[in-house]
């Protein structure tokens, strides 16, 4: 009777853990989709639960919608303007021929190239064509007042964009000018705008502007 219950009840146990065993088995599989699963979207979780990058800082070379038009390559390029002096570096700038031919009158090419950190307000050949013809002539012609003009385009120390973003400087002429701005965006004299900025060359710092300046009377 004895050995009948044993049987029995032995019986009932492999019953038992034929019943556990699949139990168990598909407990480990869903364990280990689970955990493929979790490790397949930790990447994806990590990139978007990350810090979003930081801001890019302000370029730290020439900006602005202007500097599209000098050339890629070449004496005119950026490259090539660095390498020579301001007045060298600007007669290779297709857009600055009419400056360059106003200093050349004015007799400032080895003033500018041989000066050592200078900031030019370099005027564009549409700058100087905002300028009536016969006053244009009047001044091409006029040596001193020439003189005086170029020459209140010019700040007798390099100055960074933030340094323009609010100052008064003193000019090569004796006057002063005035700069305002932020970002990308300059002004001096809250007339004349620079279209492209921050331009090295070897001697100096060149913003190039759309409007002439005028020296105070």
């Amino acid at each position: 009777m004895s050995t009948t219950r044993t049987l029995a009840r032995r019986a009932a146990l492999a019953v038992a853990a034929a019943a556990v065993v699949p139990l168990a088995l598909t407990g480990c599989s869903d364990d280990g989709k689970s955990t493929d699963a979790a490790a397949k979207s930790s990447p994806s979780q990590e990139a978007s639960t990350g810090a979003a990058p930081s801001d890019t800082a302000p370029a730290s070379g020439p900006f602005g919608p202007g500097c599209a038009g000098v050339p890629k390559e070449g004496k005119g390029s950026f490259d090539g303007m660095a390498k020579d002096p301001v007045a060298t570096a600007a007669s290779n700038n297709p857009a600055l021929s009419t400056l360059v031919t106003a200093v050349k009158k004015a007799g400032l090419v080895d003033t500018l190239n041989n000066a050592q950190n200078i900031t030019v307000f370099a005027p564009t050949n549409d700058a100087f064509a905002k300028l009536p013809k016969a006053d244009l002539d009047a001044v091409l012609a006029d040596k001193a007042k020439l003189t005086s003009i170029l020459t209140y385009h010019v700040v007798g120390q390099k100055l960074t964009p933030k340094q323009l973003e609010s100052g008064t400087y003193p000019t090569l002429q004796k006057s002063t000018l005035t700069t305002s701005g932020s970002g990308e965006a300059y002004e001096v004299n809250d007339a004349s705008k620079v279209v492209c900025g921050n331009v090295p060359t070897a001697n100096a710092t060149v913003y190039i502007v759309d409007t002439v300046l005028m020296p105070k009377a």
